[in-house]
């Protein structure tokens, strides 16, 4: 039995604006398997963001399909995906309703199906303690936001959580926190992820494997070692060089 559990399939999203019609995912494949962790990496317009809102459904696709678990679900609603896959984003705080407090947030979609206990534990493997349920978003660090976003996406049952740069807003320490609960948490529960950040540093030390996205379309994939230590695009190349922390030796 196959173990992939989300597929993409020539996926085509295209753009207008005053100079033509833009190509920002171009026929791009993918694949995601139970348990893995997987890194879109690029820079800025590379497409990687849209990408991962196609797959949450936040986009619909021009052209390509996707499935999950071997059913197609291409150009499915947001609440339909989020039986299976939850959306972490860039702007924690954005994504929480400021004039609620976290608990009511937290608890908004799953208030008949999270027992209490099974919150307080999840917010315990978090490292987030209970009084700042009480609190309202602008009162949490950047992190304690960025966890909360974690945590509620857990509550959900969500086996697959797409984090779209979910750590550029942090500082370095803060980061490599986020990154390290992430690992802990995958060996607590199992649960797949894919990871986009224009940071391929950060993404090798999290992820599995990796696509590098440029100019819309995946020009190097493969495992994250081997495409870290010997990669074969000028573009991934030019990441690498650039990148503090890796080198092609």
């Amino acid at each position: 039995m196959s173990n992939v559990i989300l597929e993409g399939k020539k996926l085509q999203k295209s753009f207008s604006d005053k100079g033509g019609n833009i190509d920002a995912v171009n026929s791009v494949d993918f694949t995601l398997r139970t348990g893995q962790f997987l890194g879109i990496v690029g820079e800025s317009g590379s497409g990687k963001s849209t990408l991962l809102r196609l797959i949450a459904g936040l986009e619909k696709a021009d052209e390509g399909s996707l499935f999950y678990k071997e059913k197609e679900y291409t150009n499915a609603s947001p609440a339909e995906n989020g039986r299976f896959l939850q959306m972490i984003f860039q702007d924690a705080y954005a994504s929480f309703d400021p004039r609620m407090k976290m608990k009511d947030s937290i608890l908004e979609g799953v208030k008949n199906t999270c027992p209490e206990a099974k919150l307080y534990d999840t917010m315990d493997k978090l490292g987030l303690k209970k009084g700042l349920l009480e609190k309202r978003p602008k009162e949490l660090s950047g992190g304690q936001c960025q966890r909360m976003s974690i945590l509620r996406a857990l509550l959900c049952g969500a086996e697959i959580l797409l984090c779209d740069e979910i750590t550029s807003a942090l500082d370095v320490v803060t980061q490599a926190q986020i990154c390290e609960l992430l690992l802990q948490l995958r060996n607590q529960r199992e649960f797949s992820l894919i990871f986009v950040s224009h940071d391929i540093s950060l993404v090798s030390n999290l992820c599995d494997e990796m696509l590098v996205m440029y100019e819309g379309s995946v020009v190097e994939e493969g495992k994250t070692k081997d495409v870290i230590t010997s990669p074969n695009h000028p573009y991934t190349k030019s990441l690498i060089s650039c990148s503090k922390g890796l080198s092609l030796s």
